[in-house]
């Protein structure tokens, strides 16, 4: 009975991914999902490091203070992982294109590889949240963007983030995530929670007025005060309903791309050279059973 419930936190001992689902598609070839993971890690880290430039110049009032504010903003910190994760999968990609043999990730310990899974799920799940919150609640249409600055750079951080995850779900061959990793996700989630009430406790400011407790108080029409407890509440709860909703619809739409592809259009995947599944020289395929 024990073993039951303790299966869904091993990181299990089969063979990792035998059919290099991680580093392939069902229609782009390995180079092609390479450049396009490439392509997507260089615009992030573009973005990113624009943005601490821009602010780091002074430039629309800002300064170095804003860049150091910036990596207590869960957007920030999410398009830092986005920029992280294609450049990680675009490396394993490329390992894989290059010779069709073992790629990288499947020579790591088994820790790894489901770190990287759960990396997969992050990804495909926390965009979707952000744009959510971004524009359903945090953007005040009566203040629009001042500059083409804030305009592209908020599109690029608050909309291009859910293309690149929605990039994730309809091209690769991943399979969807497994159930244990929305209570992971869940955890993160309370875990930045924490983090930004110890940026209020060591820098005096909240980082989503949503998450501010005080009362509301308004001054010629603005409020300048919080929220209030019931509403933070409110929102913390509602955040966490959102997310278990979006990652159910993620893994949904996987489970859906796979049995279309798969199962209805017959595409495997698009491998090494043009291989089908399970072909190759032994030496390159490390002798895998394929995956059913």
């Amino acid at each position: 009975m024990m073993a039951r419930f303790s299966n869904p936190l091993k990181f299990g001992d089969d063979i990792w991914d035998p059919s290099h689902r991680f580093e392939t598609s069902w229609i782009l070839t390995p180079w092609v999902l390479f450049a396009c993971r490439a392509a997507i890690s260089l615009y992030a880290f573009t973005v990113v490091f624009f943005i601490i430039g821009w602010e780091a110049g002074n430039h629309d009032e800002l300064s170095i203070h804003d860049v150091q504010k910036s990596f207590s903003f869960f957007t920030v910190l999410c398009y830092w992982g986005i920029a992280f994760y294609f450049l990680i999968a675009s490396i394993h990609t490329f390992s894989y294109a290059l010779n069709g043999g073992s790629p990288l990730l499947n020579k790591f310990p088994r820790p790894l590889q489901a770190l990287h899974y759960l990396f997969w799920a992050s990804i495909t799940t926390y965009p979707f949240l952000v744009t959510i919150v971004y524009w359903g609640v945090l953007y005040d249409p009566d203040s629009p963007f001042d500059n083409k600055f804030q305009l592209w750079s908020n599109i690029s951080q608050h909309g291009l983030n859910s293309a690149f995850a929605l990039f994730e779900i309809v091209f690769t061959r991943i399979n969807p995530a497994p159930w244990i990793h929305l209570l992971f996700l869940v955890v993160i989630l309370a875990c930045y929670c924490g983090l930004a009430y110890v940026t209020y406790a060591t820098k005096g400011y909240y980082v989503y007025n949503f998450l501010d407790p005080r009362p509301r108080i308004e001054v010629d029409g603005v409020n300048i005060g919080g929220v209030g407890k019931s509403l933070v509440v409110a929102y913390v709860f509602g955040i966490a309903l959102a997310i278990i909703v979006i990652f159910s619809l993620s893994k949904g739409f996987s489970t859906l791309r796979k049995w279309v592809t798969e199962k209805k259009m017959g595409r495997e995947g698009v491998f090494y050279k043009g291989r089908r599944m399970g072909q190759g020289e032994v030496e390159l395929e490390t002798v895998r059973m394929w995956e059913k």
